[in-house]
């Protein structure tokens, strides 16, 4: 959300919680929307005079698999970056037609830093953003390493905000 800002993006999140909705505003969301209640893909057509956005990017997966088809804009893209809820599978094509030429990726980092120049651009780039300040590291909760199973419930179940570190 804060890469997004600093590039001028206009930011409508998604969020499971009151507590999360803060956190959000305060990294920098114009709208937010909580995804559990709220009608999401009706709220965020009538923010873009029903075009939906150009761009959605769904960390969830299973659940707001939907909810991303509705909210997104004719030719737009969708991008799948998370599983938190569970993959999305068995993608029907032809429902990324009627829902207006839907462009879908599951972007890997391996496939975007695949040599060792694009690596160390796309590092510097987020180091830069880190230190200008548009972007601000948040660390929201710690565990044991031998506590990884219990990090992942967390996560999947929404109770997790930021940043989780693994502490070996």
């Amino acid at each position: 959300m804060q890469w997004l800002k600093a590039i001028g993006a206009t930011v409508i999140g998604t969020v499971s919680t009151e507590a999360k909705a803060e956190a959000a505003r305060e990294a920098g969301a114009d709208h937010v929307l909580l995804y559990k209640s709220d009608d999401v893909a009706a709220h965020v057509r009538s923010l873009t005079d029903g075009q939906g956005v150009p761009v959605t990017f769904d960390g969830i997966g299973m659940a707001t698999w939907e909810v991303s088809l509705k909210a997104t804009a004719r030719r737009g893209l969708i991008v799948s970056y998370g599983n938190a809820d569970g993959p999305v599978t068995g993608v029907n094509l032809g429902v990324l037609a009627q829902h207006g030429s839907q462009f879908v990726t599951r972007p890997t980092l391996f496939d975007y830093y695949l040599h060792p120049g694009e690596r160390a651009a796309g590092a510097a780039r987020v180091f830069e953003m880190i230190e200008s300040g548009a972007v601000r590291i948040t660390v929201g909760q710690r565990y044991g390493l031998q506590d990884a199973a219990r990090a992942h419930a967390d996560l999947q179940a929404g109770r997790t905000t930021g940043s989780t570190v693994l502490i070996p």
